[in-house]
């Protein structure tokens, strides 16, 4: 199951769900109020990286590119 991240409205609290695909629409309610006005947020991840090098440093990993 995916794990979601969410951000209450009223509160001002972040957090985290695991949901089914088919519920990914869904707005769960907040763990610390309980309001319903909750919303999805956009995560983060990493990503490869192109074959470019990277000023001031070395990129993670060996070869060329690195994650970001």
């Amino acid at each position: 199951m995916p794990l979601y991240e969410y951000y209450c409205e009223e509160c001002g609290t972040d957090f985290e769900k695991m949901m089914r695909f088919d519920q990914s629409e869904m707005r769960p309610p907040c763990p610390k109020c309980g309001s319903q006005q909750t919303r999805k947020r956009i995560s983060l991840f990493a990503s490869k990286a192109g074959g470019g090098s990277q000023s001031g440093g070395s990129s993670c990993g060996s070869g060329s590119g690195g994650f970001t």
